[in-house]
């Protein structure tokens, strides 16, 4: 369980996240949506401690890692996270093994020889086989996701943060990474935090989902409840959000 209380974080005079205070339970798969530029990075970074908050708590499994200098207790706690960044991030001098195997190396105490049969069953898991030897620059976006998304699951975390996981993908790519999200999590049990400016995908996938503008949460709720928000700016998200994906299909 994520327990965050209080969280703050600014970048000189501009406060991108404003005293903001959830739990993300065991096992739930919890989106934070908004326009791009608004924070929602911020705040996924602010998680795993890429960022360090300007106040608040960030307490994962009762360890509280929004202040902490220990580097001992931020690498235990980022043990337990797997990261799918935006972009990817793969390393394209590495072999698709090597991508994977990358967390198992600095980690976790498994030997080497071991990398091997992990890195393809993991990748069994997201639907890759024999891909162990090629190079990113061999792959298709799709595969590149799976890879990626492979990477994080590779130490078995138990929980993993996506970063606008559907940004620049064509609707079919959209609907195999929603469908990897979904599976990740019935298969694995993992809890997950995705967040992401795609209002369908957050709707169709999560057990809660929470806006953000002008650095708070103005909305968290079940996505039953959140398309009935009478929020005015929930609202106006979701309308332009509906309005998007219209021209994108016609354009299609």
């Amino acid at each position: 369980m994520i327990e965050i209380k209080g969280l703050n974080k600014a970048f000189g005079e501009k406060r991108v996240l404003k005293d903001i205070s959830v739990t993300i339970k065991e096992g739930e798969l919890f989106s934070v949506i908004g326009p791009s530029g608004i924070g929602k990075s911020t705040f996924i970074k602010c998680l795993i401690r890429l960022l360090r908050p300007d106040s608040g708590q960030i307490v994962v499994d009762g360890q509280d890692i929004a202040s902490t200098r220990s580097e001992f207790t931020l690498a235990k706690v980022r043990r337990s996270f797997g990261y799918l960044f935006q972009e990817g991030a793969l390393f394209d001098s590495l072999t698709v093994l090597e991508n994977v195997a990358f967390g198992l190396k600095y980690l976790t105490d498994i030997p080497k020889s071991e990398f091997p049969k992990i890195v393809k069953a993991k990748l069994a898991l997201v639907g890759l086989k024999d891909v162990e030897n090629l190079k990113p620059s061999e792959l298709s976006v799709g595969m590149k996701k799976r890879v990626s998304l492979a990477r994080s699951i590779a130490a078995e975390p138990k929980y993993i943060l996506y970063d606008e996981p559907t940004t620049g993908l064509d609707p079919v790519t959209t609907g195999m990474v929603k469908d990897l999200i979904t599976d990740m999590r019935a298969k694995l049990g993992i809890t997950s935090v995705v967040v992401t400016h795609d209002m369908k995908l957050a709707l169709d996938i999560s057990s809660r989902v929470a806006m953000l503008s002008k650095g708070e949460f103005v909305e968290v709720s079940e996505p039953d409840k959140f398309r009935l928000s009478a929020n005015a700016e929930v609202r106006e998200f979701m309308r332009i959000s509906h309005l998007s994906r219209v021209r994108q299909n016609q354009n299609d």
